[in-house]
């Protein structure tokens, strides 16, 4: 892919060249301030050394640091240690969390035969922090509920809603059983949600070879893929309800903060669950009987992949200590000048489930030299208009616990002060990718022409154009061709991103670099200094370039004379997910209508399992037509406002306009939480966006325009025109936002 990707970029032509740098309009900068810009991030990008970075991975994960553990913590003092150091202003700052860790973990195949399932990483020599047995968390879930059950298993391939429905029109019932699911498919949480709900007591998950195993390449140690006995840790925690210390929902878990109970929590799951290798599950596939799985579903193991349910019959047990930890968030801090109560956030989290070298070291040695070049500059005499906060946040992998725990602390301060968010989470080599706020959509294109691909020396906007041509659909393809800026996707929820974004409506970014590196060492005891520095990254280039791309665009946010935010970008993209919710209307009417008829033909199997008092699946409400009237024209008017706003950015920046800056940087601050709704989304009121949420069937996949896209997928049609017309009122608000500014950046009041 290398080469291809290498022919392509010197034969790039008949589509959208990237210019150079010194042709591209610095947004945000006044003529008179440009070259001084340029030359100050001429001087940051030489600063991020590789060789550092690959020495502070080396100390950051030598061993074991989960929430509550010793190296946690002494990892916490020694950030802390490097931001004072660099010349930043730097505290810690605690909150105590609810993190249960595991007592008792059992599964075993009691029928047809037997078999107990190692639920152990095995440590190998040529690794040598693998051996840290003493130190490391067990492979578990994290807010399992206990329990202790029997019944018999059912494989209900990714375990999301449509292979429940694959299972319903098969007759096939997991009422009172234990599910088996594969990772993938959604976040991981979603899989024993979704079984409860279907009446199973309790699920298993386990990394088929097929997705991250040997049908990927060689596993670990030899190549980077998951070995047989690799397992992947993760929160089963419902984040989709809210994310952070199950017991403090929309509340900083401070020392005196009001608690629930656990039994009160809502995120906790309903029933036990617990993650296994592909190893341990090969024997329990093995011995289910029942239908062959549908193709789709088979994954690499040399099995026939079988529904159930029966003749297997298992035993899952799940214990854990259910005691509060404390976490360590690592808050530092340069002061602005002019306008130092705007405030540029950067964060990366510090602790893993293990040793974490990938996720998130990497991401966070990228930030501590992003933090060393910023206080160098700094000590020689540079300083910010506004004020930048970097954060290492702690409780990251439980449910993003330390971002926000402070975040909701602090939800006053940043809804008055906070421009933005910028995040990252892992890094390896390979393409930039960005997700985040359409209003900033246009300002990081920017940012990434003025970066290097270390190992094209092209511009990292030009590889990953490259990238999405030569690896993308149809209409990604044509979209990089001909599209001005590359598109960024939408934020769902699974990083530090998402308080900020989904609950206080503070415009964020997501940053990191990767495509050719896979692996399979996730959430595993296999993370660690020794894959990362054989597979991954091993130069440590593609950590000074996110230290480069994430620094620049700290710095453009920071010095900018005008807030570099466009609009035009956001309308389109509002106007593609509104045509999306239109065609989603029209193919769930078009499904609906054809599960009626099969109901009515007779050809859903039924359900032969006693236990199940079902005898036929229910007809649907047939869909009717939607009043997308409001959000049109509420459409019209963004496109209108965001027009007017980019002609009046355009005059107001070359002619150096201080005054109606100034006015302006000040609104400008509130133009996304005008796409937020007090109210927040149905069942979840911590989630406020309006146009981005994680989805409550997905976790971490975003759901655009959630309230209308949800209200569809699941035919709640009363709530869908509902949700229409609040969505239509947020961009509305947001059409008068920037209609005003356009106003004022024209000359007028």
């Amino acid at each position: 892919m290398r080469t291809l990707l290498s022919s392509l970029l010197i034969s790039a032509t008949g589509f959208v060249l990237a210019p150079s740098p010194a042709d591209v309009p610095l947004r945000g900068f006044f003529p008179q301030s440009v070259q001084a810009e340029r030359d100050l991030e001429a001087r940051f990008k030489t600063m991020p050394e590789p060789d550092r970075m690959r020495e502070s991975m080396r100390r950051l994960s030598a061993r074991p640091h989960h929430v509550g553990s010793a190296y946690d913590k002494d990892n916490a003092g020694w950030i802390l240690n490097q931001f004072k150091s660099y010349g930043w202003d730097a505290h810690i700052e605690n909150f105590d969390v609810l993190f249960p860790t595991p007592v008792e973990r059992v599964v075993e195949l009691v029928a047809p035969t037997t078999f107990k399932a190692s639920l152990q990483e095995t440590a190998l020599p040529e690794d040598p922090t693998s051996s840290q047995q003493s130190e490391q968390l067990p492979s578990y879930n994290a807010y399992s509920i206990d329990g202790d059950v029997t019944g018999p298993l059912v494989f209900v391939n990714y375990g999301v809603p449509a292979d429940y429905e694959e299972l319903e029109q098969r007759g096939i019932s997991v009422k009172g059983a234990i599910v088996i699911a594969k990772y993938g498919g959604s976040w991981r949480g979603i899989k024993p949600k979704v079984a409860a709900e279907h009446g199973a007591i309790g699920c298993l998950i386990y990394s088929d070879p097929r997705d991250d195993g040997y049908a990927g390449g060689d596993v670990f140690p030899k190549g980077p893929m998951r070995p047989a006995q690799g397992v992947q840790r993760g929160s089963v925690a419902d984040m989709p309800v809210y994310p952070g210390d199950p017991l403090t929902p929309g509340v900083g878990a401070t020392k005196d903060a009001k608690r629930l109970t656990v039994a009160q929590a809502a995120t906790i799951t309903k029933i036990p669950v617990l993650p296994i290798s592909y190893g341990d599950a090969q024997p329990l596939l093995t011995a289910l009987g029942g239908p062959i799985a549908p193709a789709a579903w088979r994954g690499g193991l040399p099995i026939t992949y079988r529904l159930g349910a029966g003749p297997a019959k298992v035993h899952l047990r799940v214990k854990s200590d259910w005691s509060l930890k404390t976490l360590y968030d690592v808050i530092a801090r340069l002061p602005g000048t002019t306008e130092p109560d705007q405030w540029i956030v950067r964060g990366n989290h510090h602790d893993a489930w293990v040793n974490g070298a990938e996720d998130p070291i990497s991401g966070l040695v990228a930030e501590l030299e992003e933090a060393r070049a910023l206080g160098a500059l700094y000590k020689q005499g540079w300083r910010p208009k506004r004020t930048i906060i970097y954060a290492a946040w702690d409780g990251e992998e439980p449910g993003l616990l330390g971002s926000t725990e402070w975040a909701e602390t602090h939800a006053d301060e940043l809804k008055a002060h906070a421009v933005a968010y910028v995040n990252s989470d892992g890094n390896g080599r390979g393409f930039l990718d960005v997700s985040g706020s359409h209003s900033l959509e246009k300002f990081i294109n920017g940012v990434a022409m003025d970066v290097e691909d270390p190992e094209s020396g092209v511009s990292a906007w030009k590889r990953a154009q490259a990238a999405k041509i030569l690896t993308g659909s149809t209409d990604v393809r044509r979209e990089a061709r001909d599209r001005e800026d590359l598109r960024i996707g939408a934020l769902g929820s699974g990083s530090d991103y998402s308080s900020f974004i989904d609950h206080l409506g503070v415009a964020s970014l997501n940053l990191g670099y990767g495509g050719e590196d896979e692996g399979g060492i996730y959430h595993s005891i296999y993370d660690d200094f020794y894959w990362y520095t054989h597979f991954s990254d091993t130069s440590f280039v593609y950590g000074r370039a996110l230290a480069q791309t994430a620094g620049v665009a700290v710095l453009r946010l920071a010095n900018a004379d005008l807030l570099p935010f466009a609009f035009t970008n956001l309308a389109e993209t509002i106007q593609t997910y509104v045509k999306d919710l239109q065609s989603l209307r029209d193919r769930r009417a078009e499904q609906i209508t054809e599960r009626n008829r099969q109901i009515e033909d007779g050809l859903f199997k039924v359900a032969s399992d006693p236990r199940d008092p079902v005898t036929a699946p229910q007809r649907q409400q047939v869909a009717p037509q939607l009043n997308f009237a409001p959000l049109l024209n509420a459409l019209d008017s963004l496109n209108h406002s965001a027009s007017r706003y980019d002609k009046a950015y355009t005059r107001a920046v070359s002619e150096g306009r201080t005054a109606a800056a100034k006015s302006v940087n000040e609104r400008l601050v509130q133009a996304e939480r005008a796409l937020t709704s007090t109210e927040g989304l149905k069942n979840r009121p911590w989630y406020v966006h309006m146009l981005y949420a994680p989805g409550f069937y997905t976790g971490y996949g975003v759901k655009t325009i959630p309230g209308v896209r949800e209200a569809i997928e699941q035919g709640e049609w009363q709530d869908a025109d509902r949700e229409i017309a609040r969505v239509a009122a947020a961009v509305e608000r947001e059409a008068s936002l920037i209609g005003g500014l356009a106003t004022t950046l024209a000359g007028g009041s």
